[in-house]
C-alpha cells in the first residue's frame, strides 16, 4: 500500500436489535391505514390529538404501573446526569401532561395519542420492544357514561376496521376489590390481581400456588379468588351472583351497579351481545386502574391476546397535582393487531401508496408524463411516474410487483392522437380512452377497487 493510498473502511454488519424491527413498506402502508382509521372513529367521539416526549424524568414513570414495569423500563442516566426514562406507555405521560397543562385544556378533556413506547421486555410473537400504541382517553370526570363510551369507541373500531368476529371483554376492579375486602385482603390486593392477570397465560393451578407462595395467601383465600372464574351465565346472571357474594362491600356493590348501567347501554344502542362479555377474572396487570376494565380478543385468533385494552384509572394523577384528574380510555395495539392480521391473511402486500402508474414509453413525452400524473393528482386520484423509459414488460413487472391497481400508456402514436392505453392490471384487460375522458375514465376503473379491509 503506498503512502497515497488510505486504508479501506471496515464493513458493518447492519443488524437490529432484539426486540426492534424495520417496517418495510407494506408493513407501514398497513399501519397507517388502521392509524387512519383510528383517528378517523376517535375524531367522532370528540377526541382531540395530543403528543408528548419519548423520554421522561424517570421518577415519573417509576412505580405507576407495578413491579414488573418498573423492571421493563429503558432507564438511564444522559450526559446532564439526569436520571431518565424511555416511556413504557402513554398514559403515565398523560397524567403528567395533564397536571402541567390543566388551565389551557380544562375538564372533561378527551385527548388520542399515536406514538412509540418501549418496554425491555422479552420478545415473542406479537410483541415487541418497541412499539406503537395508539391510546384514546377522557380525563376529569368519573361518570359511568365516559366508561361506556370508551366500550361504544373500542366497538366501533373494530368494526370500522371490518372486523366481524371479536370479544370485548369487560370486568371492573371495584368487583375485584370488593371481593378482597370480604377476604379480608385488602394490604395484598396489588400482588392478587397481578397473579389474577396471569390466568389465562398460566392456567388456574398455577395461579392458585402463586397467590399462596408470591403473596401469602391460605388455600381457603385462594380458592375464594379463584372462584371468579367459575362464574357463568350471561352478564345479568353473573352480576346477580356477584351481588349475593358482595352483599358486604359497598366498593363492590358500586362496581355491580356500573356494570348494570354499562351492559344495559350497549342493549340500548343495539350493539350485538356475544360481542360484549363480563368476565369477572380480567384484572389488567397495571396498577393503576380503579373500575371498569377492557380486553378485546379477535375470535379467530385468540391465543395473539388482547389487542385493544384499557379500563377506568381514578388516581393515577395524584402524585402530579392536587386537582382530581380521574380518567379512562383505552389503547389499541396496532404491531399486535397487525401480526394477527398477517397471520389471518388479511394484509394487502401493497407498497405503493398510489394506485395509478403511468409508464414512461417515449422519452420525448417525459413532460406530458408527468403534467398528466399533476392532473390526475388535482382530482384527487394518486400516481407515479416511472423515471425512465424502459421496456414495456420490465416497467409492468414493477407496477404487478408493487400492487398498482392501473398503467396508463402512451407512446408517439397516442400522443398523435390525442389518446391513452388503459390496462387494468388486476385482469389483464387493456382500453383506449381520448385524452379528454381520462379523468373520467380512471376514476370509474377505480371505483371497482376490491375492498380488502380485513
Amino acid at each position: 500500500m503506498t503512502s497515497a493510498e488510505s486504508p479501506k473502511p471496515q464493513r458493518i454488519k447492519p443488524a437490529t436489535l432484539k426486540g426492534f424491527r424495520d417496517h418495510l413498506p407494506g408493513a407501514m402502508l398497513a399501519r397507517e391505514q388502521l392509524i387512519d382509521t383510528a383517528r378517523a372513529v376517535y375524531r367522532s367521539y370528540g377526541f382531540v390529538p395530543i403528543d408528548t416526549p419519548a423520554l421522561e424524568y424517570s421518577e415519573i414513570l417509576l412505580g405507576k404501573g407495578g413491579d414488573e414495569s418498573d423492571k421493563q423500563l429503558f432507564r438511564f442516566t444522559d450526559q446532564g446526569q439526569r436520571d431518565v426514562a424511555m416511556r413504557f406507555d402513554l398514559t403515565v405521560p398523560l397524567a403528567r401532561y395533564a397536571a402541567m397543562h390543566l388551565q389551557e385544556i380544562g375538564t372533561p378533556f378527551k385527548r388520542y395519542h399515536v406514538g412509540t413506547v418501549w418496554r425491555a421486555e422479552k420478545p415473542q410473537k406479537g410483541r415487541y420492544r418497541e412499539f406503537m400504541q395508539c391510546d384514546f382517553d377522557t380525563i376529569g370526570t368519573t361518570a359511568n357514561a365516559s366508561d361506556i363510551e370508551t366500550l361504544f369507541v373500542i366497538h366501533d373500531l373494530f368494526e370500522r376496521l371490518g372486523f366481524r368476529s371479536f370479544t370485548i371483554r369487560i370486568n371492573n376492579r371495584r368487583l375485584l376489590n370488593g371481593l378482597l375486602e370480604t377476604l379480608d385482603l385488602t394490604d395484598s390486593a396489588a400482588g392478587v390481581l397481578r397473579c389474577l392477570d396471569k390466568l389465562d397465560k398460566i392456567g388456574a393451578e398455577a395461579v392458585t400456588r402463586e397467590l399462596q407462595t408470591a403473596v401469602g395467601l391460605d388455600a381457603g383465600q385462594a380458592a375464594g379468588v379463584l372462584a371468579l372464574a367459575d362464574l357463568r351465565g350471561t352478564p345479568v346472571d353473573i352480576l346477580d351472583q356477584l351481588e349475593r357474594r358482595l352483599t358486604d362491600s359497598d366498593t363492590g356493590q358500586e362496581g355491580i351497579s356500573r356494570l348494570r348501567e354499562l351492559f344495559d347501554a350497549c342493549r340500548r344502542a343495539g350493539i350485538d351481545a356475544a360481542r360484549v362479555q363480563l368476565d369477572p377474572s380480567i384484572a389488567r396487570g397495571l396498577d393503576y386502574y380503579t373500575g371498569t376494565i377492557y380486553e378485546t380478543f379477535l375470535d379467530d385468533l385468540p391465543g395473539i391476546g388482547s389487542v385493544c385494552s384499557g379500563g377506568r384509572y381514578d388516581d393515577l394523577a395524584n402524585l402530579f397535582t392536587s386537582q382530581s384528574l380521574p380518567g379512562v380510555g383505552a389503547s389499541l395495539g396496532l404491531d399486535r393487531l397487525l401480526a394477527a392480521m398477517a397471520e389471518l391473511g388479511l394484509v394487502s402486500g401493497t407498497t405503493t401508496s398510489a394506485p395509478v402508474l403511468i409508464v414512461h414509453f417515449d422519452p420525448a413525452h417525459v413532460a406530458d408524463y408527468l403534467a398528466t400524473a399533476r392532473r390526475l393528482r388535482s382530482v384527487g386520484v394518486s400516481c407515479e411516474v416511472y423515471p425512465e423509459a424502459r421496456p414495456l414488460g420490465k416497467q409492468l413487472k414493477y407496477a404487478d410487483r408493487k400492487g398498482f391497481l392501473v398503467a396508463l400508456i402512451a407512446g408517439a402514436d397516442e400522443f398523435a392522437t390525442g389518446a391513452w392505453q388503459i390496462k387494468d392490471l388486476r385482469t389483464g384487460e387493456q382500453s383506449e380512452t381520448p385524452d379528454t375522458e381520462l379523468i373520467q375514465a380512471i376514476t370509474q376503473a377505480l371505483e371497482t377497487e376490491t375492498d380488502t379491509r380485513p
